[in-house]
């Protein structure tokens, strides 16, 4: 009878080039009670947008499908009912421009189908326009803001407090009549797994993990296309999901086995030890770099201890990372949504002698991102270069040792 829909997005407008993220779909029956809950996010082939509003993470949808994988199934969600959200012209809108970018027309349109959020100015004639508005005023218990899911959750649950307060004949009769009528163009149905966005506090996988478990092949393993990687990657103490995925692939490539790359980490790290006692003193600071690095690759405290008990090993690699440099003239690149935005960003940068450039190429330096994890344009040109990309943290570290 109804599919109420909620959407989290890149933006706000599709003639940006704005896209979905994240889609849900709540099937209610005719007295409104709840029959069948749907929910994915979808990988936008795009940086991400505002995700401080959204809270969603590129680490998250690049696994996810991309739209076009999910365009039948969702479309057999949606067929013969009547469509339903709060600011439906908004969400019918993306939903529109995304199955037009397929070259696939829905018969569907803000007109033909209902707003909870204008169908409140009739049945709760006090609320606010918002949905958490409208849900207070209702008398409905708060819930997770900006996730589609929830979002959608409560826009059924104010449908279904209309469809008890609007008594019979309903008004929207003939919207129900015109979706069940409704010719839908015929799309394949995809058997796809939904992904759903990762639970507050998630912790991920740690790369290692996906590593194959066997002996090593080498007795001692010869893995500098491997260490090389690792050094960009560890360039701002933090290894993204896209970087796990490129060590995990290298490693393979290289026939490293788990032991082979474990064995790897703590020569990186005994090297990073004998870098730290150069001077013969071990700064605080110093200490805590080695415990940061030991945690990205998997080992402990300990690790770090025996590390810097065996300095005198002549054999430990020694590695570029701690000889990188930001330096007055280099390019960086800045993409992403940032705070404070991205033009005060590139006037600290050229106050401190650097250039800032306005696409990613060859003789880029730095990328700096607002999510290392980020599927924006530049970025892609970034890892296909092998530019490091950073986060605006990391960056400003760097920039402190100009």
């Amino acid at each position: 009878m109804y599919a109420v829909i909620d959407l989290e997005t890149t933006g706000l407008r599709t003639s940006w080039h704005d896209r979905m993220v994240e889609v849900a779909v709540i099937q209610l029956d005719g007295a409104g009670q709840v029959t069948n809950e749907w929910c994915s996010l979808v990988n936008p082939n795009r940086d991400l947008g505002p995700q401080l509003i959204h809270g969603i993470s590129a680490a998250e949808v690049r696994r996810a499908p991309e739209f076009s994988r999910l365009a039948g199934h969702l479309a057999s969600l949606l067929r013969g009912r009547v469509l339903v959200a709060h600011n439906l012209q908004f969400d019918a809108a993306f939903l529109l421009a995304e199955y037009r970018r397929l070259g696939v027309e829905l018969p569907i349109s803000p007109a033909e189908g209902l707003c909870t959020m204008r169908l409140a100015a009739h049945f709760l004639p006090s609320a606010g326009r918002s949905l958490r508005d409208c849900c207070r005023e209702a008398g409905l218990l708060p819930h997770q803001e900006h996730s589609a899911l929830h979002d959608a959750r409560a826009a059924a649950q104010l449908l279904a407090r209309y469809l008890r307060d609007a008594g019979t004949p309903l008004p929207w009769a003939s919207a129900i009549d015109a979706a069940a009528a409704a010719p839908w163009p015929p799309l394949a149905s995809e058997a796809v797994v939904p992904v759903p966005r990762r639970a507050p506090g998630h912790q991920a996988e740690h790369f290692l993990a996906r590593l194959v478990d066997r002996l090593p092949r080498l007795r001692e393993p010869q893995g500098d296309a491997y260490l090389e990687l690792l050094d960009r990657a560890l360039l701002d103490r933090h290894i993204s999901a896209s970087e796990a995925d490129a060590l995990v692939a290298t490693a393979e490539d290289l026939g490293l086995a788990r032991v082979d790359v474990d064995h790897l980490h703590r020569t990186y790290l005994a090297g990073l030890a004998l870098v730290a006692l150069e001077d013969k003193v071990l700064t605080s600071a110093e200490r805590h770099d080695l415990d940061e690095v030991a945690s990205l690759l998997g080992l402990q405290a300990t690790d770090v201890d025996h590390a810097l008990k065996t300095t005198h090993d002549a054999s430990v690699i020694q590695p570029g990372t701690n000889q990188w440099r930001l330096q007055s003239g280099d390019v960086v690149v800045f993409t992403g949504a940032m705070e404070p935005p991205r033009s005060s960003w590139e006037d600290e940068a050229r106050a401190a002698g650097l250039q800032v450039g306005d696409n990613v190429t060859k003789k880029t330096r730095l990328l700096v991102a607002a999510d290392p994890d980020s599927m924006s344009g530049k970025a892609k040109k970034a890892r296909q270069y092998a530019v490091p990309v950073v986060h605006p943290v990391a960056y400003q570290r760097m920039l402190a040792n100009l």
